[in-house]
């Protein structure tokens, strides 16, 4: 059978695609995903609340089954998955996620800890009574409705909410391009800033601060810092610091330890006290002997015990820096306004609700209106029967059917059967109004002018209208008597009384504004209640615990396998040269120390990867480890890929990252296996990122082999395997961006590869040595004027003859001669000695013996020691001086202390 061509529609994939993607994103950021900026609800909410409400489900009732009410919402109103309905009915029930809970759930709703909910069969839920307020006169009409999913009924498209909830109980939620969090705040103080916003539409933001100054989260804890709350309120979007509160209290006898009884907003329990147990195994928080949950029904209650002597202060701080009793709520507040996402200031938020109370007022009204009034025409027709009573019996009476006695009544007319000896014995006449008797003028008397206007009138020539004409015929007799026809004038004074209302706040807005204020405040005084999270407004965003930390020299060391520690400096003791050295570290199977680096506490760290990454790091956030430690992963610190190390390190002191003019005079200068050299201005790599950042672009199959740190009018010494070395200007190597390869540095034959790189600042030239150290032990130092400066890019010259004896030269240093020297063995020995122990020697010669290896050991790695102050050598004498080894350690881009940060600015380079 051949297809039939006239069915086919041929289309434009790319737009189809894009037509249905746009009908499908706005369908979740309208329906599903976004909150209404006037009752703050998503229409899964909405939907769940308005299904309660028509169950019945109000405080006055029984709990139903929380099946029941999904069953509800799904077959009537929300027609998705049964566990969309109910996850939104537990959120709702819960204490710990809404400020002001909307379902009053029985049975197990979940817990701060994640337990999930238990099944829908088994709990019960009802509205709260602050719920029954959003939707409070939703039955006179006073929001619109729209069909169902079936077109079988109706529902509400909005609530109408007498209070603010979308800022009182804030919102979360992610649409297609977009998301939205926005923070619960306090009833009072929104309430407060509402009728603010009412008394003065002009009132400026900072003054609504000062009614509502923070969110305030159903767990409590602290906002730390009042910068992101100023921002989020102002422009709809801030950062906002939430700390959980945290004391220091005595438990046992000479222990102490700290107690958490509240956390941030969202943080699940169980899972930040194994999270804290966990960074104490990996000693990344110290200072803790004990940690235990100890939380139970009457409240939470989290116990850091301490080990002795231990500053809790320091203990505190940690623990907020490595878990989620510190955290974030990213303040986004979009919301759906008129039908569109639209981010929101504080002040937009609360125009817009005010303006939705006012629809709901004036629509309200006059729902009010019309019922009133539909009422006093009742009562005027059943008061004029009364006042004809013995004619309206007779009519009544004499009537064939209901229909007959309906039309009579509306005419006035006596039925055709009634005799005229009747109508003599009724002698009544059937006036219309306005001419009837005393009675009569004593009721329009009510609204003299007004009562032609207020009240329906029947049609000309007519005594009463229809709708009076079959009250009449509802009327019971016991209301003939003359006490209920006392009940009908009064009850018609009151009606009468409350049109005339109900017309005076549709005349006037200040009425309705004033409206709108006293049912806030009500609301407020029956709901209202104290402010759960603290402001701490001296917090800043950023821990700052480096002051806490003692301020010295260390020894960070990193093994081929990425183990690191830090080791204060005074650890190692001066040695002679040729000694056997001293461990300096633990060492696993198959793993030796690759990199050791000298420097201060405080510095921050710039690690260089083998791929080209760039980390951040500071040295006191390295677990301190004695000299024989394993040490801890460096995986544990940084977000490094699995098939990445780290390469090189550069250490800059605190004060100089945070100098503008530091950071774009200075450079980082890194070389290449492959031998390529690039130089980048500082200030590239002082916006550091968690997953890090790139630091120089590298081809497949090389890798990084040095980073060093500059002064922009250096030389530099780049030298191979194979024993040869190219000294040039830096300035050869224009600056690049940090996603570059760079240049040539050294043209390298056959197998060989780079090793090492010295960046030499000018006024060194004469005064620097080029250390050079072969892998069998062997090392010398030769005078840098040795080396004439060459063209970048060449062959260059011989630095060690390399042979059998020496092995491949493995790396070269610049050194002055007075600082100390650190070698590390690929089997874990390290040795410090003198460099000026070293012979001074040729470039063509082989050197003198460093370090005394063991059969099988090769050097691994080379650093030099900055000024320190030293332990007393072996021999009991006291170290001498080096004041220009800080000089030394700059050109190697191996110290940034307070030291080394004096050596740049006198050597005029780093």
């Amino acid at each position: 059978m051949e297809a039939d061509d006239s069915r086919v529609i041929p289309i434009n994939i790319e737009e189809e695609m894009k037509s249905s993607y746009i009908d499908y994103s706005m369908s979740v950021i309208v329906s599903r995903a976004l909150p209404d900026v006037r009752d703050g609800l998503k229409p899964v909410h909405r939907r769940v609340l308005y299904g309660m409400h028509e169950l019945g489900l109000t405080q006055g009732a029984n709990y139903k089954k929380s099946a029941r009410i999904v069953g509800e919402v799904l077959g009537k109103y929300h027609p998705h998955g049964d566990s969309s309905v109910y996850d939104t009915l537990v959120r709702m029930a819960q204490h710990f996620s809404m400020r002001y809970p909307l379902a009053d759930g029985q049975g197990n709703f979940g817990s701060v800890d994640g337990d999930s909910a238990a099944a829908m069969r088994y709990t019960e839920a009802r509205m709260t009574r602050i719920a029954e307020q959003m939707l409070t006169d939703i039955g006179k009409e006073t929001v619109d409705t729209q069909e169902n999913f079936d077109g079988t009924m109706e529902e509400p498209t909005v609530l109408p909410a007498a209070f603010p909830n979308m800022l009182v109980n804030g919102a979360d939620g992610i649409a297609v391009g977009m998301a939205t969090k926005i923070p619960p705040h306090n009833l009072g103080e929104t309430i407060d800033a509402t009728v603010a916003y009412i008394d003065d539409p002009d009132i400026e933001i900072d003054n609504l601060m000062d009614h509502l100054p923070a969110p305030d989260f159903p767990t409590g804890g602290i906002i730390y810092g009042y910068a992101g709350v100023y921002e989020a309120y102002h422009t709809g979007r801030g950062r906002v610091v939430m700390r959980a509160k945290m004391h220091e209290e005595e438990v046992r006898s000479g222990r102490d330890a700290l107690v958490v009884t509240e956390l941030p907003y969202q943080v699940n329990k169980s899972r930040e006290v194994e999270r804290i147990a966990d960074r104490v195994r990996q000693e990344r928080i110290e200072g803790i002997a004990d940690l235990r949950d100890e939380s139970d029904r009457d409240g939470l209650r989290i116990v850091i015990e301490l080990k002795q002597g231990a500053n809790a202060e320091i203990v505190k701080n940690q623990v907020y820096k490595h878990s989620r009793l510190q955290d974030t709520f990213g303040v986004n507040m979009v919301a759906l306004v008129g039908g569109r996402p639209q981010v929101v200031t504080l002040k937009d938020a609360i125009r817009h609700y005010v303006d939705h109370r006012h629809e709901i007022v004036v629509r309200r009204t006059e729902y009010d209106l019309a019922q009133a009034q539909d009422r006093a025409h009742i009562l005027e027709g059943l008061t004029l029967a009364l006042d004809h009573l013995d004619a309206v019996i007779a009519i009544i009476r004499h009537s064939p059917d209901t229909g007959t006695a309906r039309q009579n009544l509306r005419a006035g007319r006596y039925p055709d059967a009634l005799s005229d000896d009747d109508l003599r014995t009724i002698n009544v006449p059937l006036t219309p109004p306005g001419e009837a008797d005393e009675e009569q003028d004593t009721v329009q008397a009510l609204l003299g002018d007004e009562y032609e206007e207020l009240v329906q009138q029947p049609d000309e020539g007519d005594w009463l209208t229809e709708a009076q004409a079959n009250a009449i015929l509802r009327l019971r007799l016991s209301r003939l008597t003359g006490l209920e026809r006392e009940k009908i004038i009064g009850e018609y004074e009151d009606i009468i009384e409350q049109i005339r209302e109900y017309q005076r706040i549709l005349n006037s807005r200040d009425r309705r504004m004033a409206l709108i204020k006293e049912e806030l405040l009500t609301v407020k005084e029956r709901f209202d209640d104290e402010r759960r999270t603290e402001i701490d407004y001296t917090g800043g965003d950023d821990i700052i615990i480096e002051d806490l930390i003692e301020r010295q020299h260390v020894v960070v060391t990193i093994t081929n396998q990425g183990l690191t520690k830090r080791t204060p400096i005074d650890t190692y003791r001066t040695q002679g040269r040729g000694g056997v050295g001293m461990r300096g570290t633990g060492k696993r199977e198959d793993d030796f120390i690759e990199h050791l680096y000298v420097c201060h506490s405080h510095d921050v760290l710039l690690l260089f990867t083998d791929k080209g990454q760039c980390f951040w790091l500071r040295p006191f956030e390295i677990p301190e480890g004695g000299r024989t430690a394993k040490g801890r992963s460096i995986r544990q610190l940084i977000d490094i890929d699995p098939d990445d190390r780290v390469r090189a390190v550069i250490s800059v002191s605190k004060e100089n990252f945070e100098d503008e003019a530091f950071l774009n005079s200075h450079y980082v200068l890194a070389a290449t296996r492959q031998g390529q050299v690039k130089k980048t201005a500082l200030e590239a790599y002082s916006r550091p990122r968690s997953n890090g950042i790139i630091g120089i672009k590298i081809d497949e199959g090389d890798q990084l082999i040095e980073a060093s740190l500059t002064g922009g009018d250096n030389t530099v010494v780049v030298a191979s395997s194979g024993g040869r070395a190219v000294h040039f200007d830096e300035g050869d190597a224009r600056p690049m961006g940090r996603n570059t390869r760079g240049v040539r540095g050294m043209e390298l034959p056959g197998d060989q590869e780079l090793v090492g790189m010295i960046s030499v600042p000018p006024a060194m030239h004469d005064d620097l040595d080029v250390l050079a150290i072969a892998e069998h032990g062997y090392g010398k130092r030769t005078a840098l004027s040795d080396y004439r400066v060459q063209g970048r890019g060449g062959k260059g010259l011989i630095t060690l003859n390399r042979t059998d004896r020496t092995g491949a030269l493995v790396s070269i240093k610049g050194v002055l001669g007075d600082e100390d020297l650190m070698v590390i063995t690929e089997g874990g020995i390290m040795i410090r000695t003198r460099v000026g122990e070293i012979s001074t020697m040729g470039r063509n010669t082989q050197g003198v013996q460093v370090i005394d290896l063991k059969d099988g050991d090769a050097i691994a790695d080379v650093t030099r020691v900055a000024d320190t102050d030293e332990p007393e050598a072996d021999d009991g004498t006291a170290d001498d001086e080096a004041p220009d080894a800080d000089a030394a350690a700059a050109a190697n881009g191996e110290m940034d202390d307070d030291a080394a940060s004096d050596a740049v600015e006198d050597t005029s380079g780093t």
